[in-house]
């Protein structure tokens, strides 16, 4: 039902976005990261908060015989030391770590990447790139969290290093864990083999929530680790929750639409978290993303308190509808809302059931990613997510363009864009690449605003595209 648009510019480059990445992820040859035969993979941690422990010792969980954690590294050492405590007590007899193998500071990841072989990359967002750069080119072998890049000179050099990474038949899994998730997969079979709600023509994808963290100013601390340890509030850091949290929504809707949209249109801004405390990302985004064949996804986040919480997607077809939940709790309906299918784990239904009662039910889907990595691993199978992992990430990037400017964003020009927030170098001595003014305000996107509006009302500017 679908009528395809007309070939545009903007349509060219995301065909030859998806050609080039699937041809390099056909690539395979001889040399691997981890012998086959060898008794030992060696795993390094880089990044040591909560995401990163719990990486570690889902790594640690397979039944893969030969692993050990082998080093960690964090840009503050009690993270390092407080993720070395947990992962011993949960996995005693797999964790190798001797003190001389405990790296603190912003150039930890490469000292961890020096001794081991597989690197599982944890830290802020906005280091992703330069430490898959390092990975790859070390020839190792990599677990690397979502979003992968804060910005589009980031996002080219991962793909720049998912086509190396093929050509030394390097094994690349990426934490978009839904891809890896029974429900997910199932449904998506459904949508696209079974035709179980016929052709797609729109979708809503959610991640409606109350907050994060926020940790105080330590005495005596610099700008730049002040910033490091708030990561999640900085651009340069984070890429604003639309790229760190509501990827994850978003990396499915190009899952099931088959690549990334044309153009991105849509508003965003601060009502409740405005204090000058939250750095400069947004509480709230919304974005209307349209894709080649004309269908319109609409996107929503939010970090808000009080208000109604959403983290789900769901497709419209001609013949129905299909919802998506990760707690397994999917199923579609005909236009009449009768049930048409729903996912039954194991054959059993799980009902009513939410959260942790319905997940039991299937494996999961954290633990799946790394079961996968190593399997591959050691039987030499090829397996790069970084390409979609990749997309995804300009997806979301190219949505908090659009609100961040308040105008429509094209795929060619998101991706092409020059404006880089991260650095590429950061050590301990770096300044940090954004400031608070004399007031403690630190730079926040207003969408309409040119250049000489900032200079106007004395704020900041904050580049865009």
């Amino acid at each position: 039902m679908n009528t395809p648009t007309t070939t545009s510019a903007a349509a060219t480059s995301r065909r030859q976005f998806i050609g080039t990445t699937a041809a390099a992820s056909a690539l395979t040859v001889a040399q691997s990261a981890w012998a086959a035969g060898s008794d030992e993979i060696k795993i390094g941690l880089i990044g040591c908060g909560g995401r990163g422990t719990g990486a570690a010792g889902q790594a640690l969980s397979t039944n893969q015989q030969g692993i050990t954690l082998h080093a960690v590294g964090d840009a503050f050492k009690e993270k390092a030391d407080g993720a070395l405590s947990n992962l011993r007590n949960k996995a005693p007899d797999k964790v190798k770590v001797d003190d001389s193998r405990v790296f603190a500071g912003p150039d930890a990841y490469k000292k961890v990447i020096d001794c081991c072989d597989l690197v599982i990359l944890t830290t802020p967002p906005g280091f992703r790139p330069y430490h898959f750069e390092a990975a790859v080119n070390a020839g190792k072998n990599i677990f690397m969290e979502k979003p992968v890049a804060v910005d589009a000179p980031g996002v080219r050099k991962v793909l720049e290093m998912a086509k190396i990474a093929d050509e030394k038949n390097l094994k690349v899994v990426c934490g978009l864990q839904r891809r890896y998730q029974n429900c997910y997969r199932e449904a998506l079979t459904q949508v696209k083999e079974e035709g179980v709600i016929g052709d797609i023509v729109s979708g809503q994808v959610y991640w409606n929530g109350g907050g994060i963290w926020f940790r105080d100013k330590r005495e005596g601390q610099s700008e730049l680790m002040y910033q490091l340890n708030n990561w999640y509030f900085f651009t340069w850091l984070c890429g604003d929750h639309i790229n760190e949290q509501h990827i994850h929504n978003i990396d499915v809707a190009n899952w099931f639409l088959g690549g990334p949209p044309v153009t991105a249109q849509g508003m965003g801004g601060r009502q409740q978290r405005v204090d000058k405390k939250f750095g400069q990302i947004f509480d709230h985004h919304y974005v209307e993303y349209t894709y080649e064949n004309g269908v319109r996804i609409n996107s929503q986040c939010r970090h808000q308190s009080g208000v109604s919480n959403a983290v789900r997607e769901e497709f419209t077809g001609t013949k129905g509808k299909i919802y998506l939940d990760n707690s397994g709790r999917c199923y579609a309906n005909n236009h009449k809302g009768e049930t048409i299918w729903k996912y039954r784990p194991g054959g059993k239904d799980i009902g009513e059931a939410k959260g942790k009662n319905a997940k039991r039910l299937d494996p999961d889907p954290y633990q799946t990613e790394h079961d996968t990595l190593q399997a591959c691993i050691r039987e030499n199978k090829p397996i790069n997510n970084a390409y979609y992992g990749a997309e995804s990430t300009m997806t979301a990037l190219m949505g908090r363009m659009a609100t961040y400017s308040g105008k429509e964003i094209k795929w060619e020009d998101a991706l092409n864009s020059k404006v880089q927030h991260m650095p590429a170098i950061i050590t301990a001595e770096s300044e940090a690449p954004v400031k608070p003014d004399a007031e403690g305000w630190y730079p926040v996107a207003m969408p309409g605003w040119a250049a000489k509006d900032y200079a106007e009302h004395g704020r900041q500017n904050v580049e865009i595209i």
